[in-house]
């Protein structure tokens, strides 16, 4: 998810798609503990999605 698509959410939806991304990258955890996955670097992207989305929490809080 890009940036510029994130600042456009509103503070509510940027707590939801936080959280159902972090659902998301919990559960790709459990599988990885258990078998291989087909796309490990998902679980980068994952984190890099839930790091921009904090980020333009805290902007939006500062305003």
């Amino acid at each position: 998810m890009k940036t510029k698509e994130l600042r456009e959410l509103s503070p509510e939806d940027l707590r939801k798609k936080e959280q159902d991304v972090r659902e998301d990258l919990f559960k790709l955890k459990f599988q990885h503990g258990i078998r291989r996955l087909e796309n490990p670097a998902r679980l980068t992207l994952l984190r890099r999605d839930i790091a921009r989305i904090k980020t333009v929490m805290t902007e939006q809080a500062n305003q």
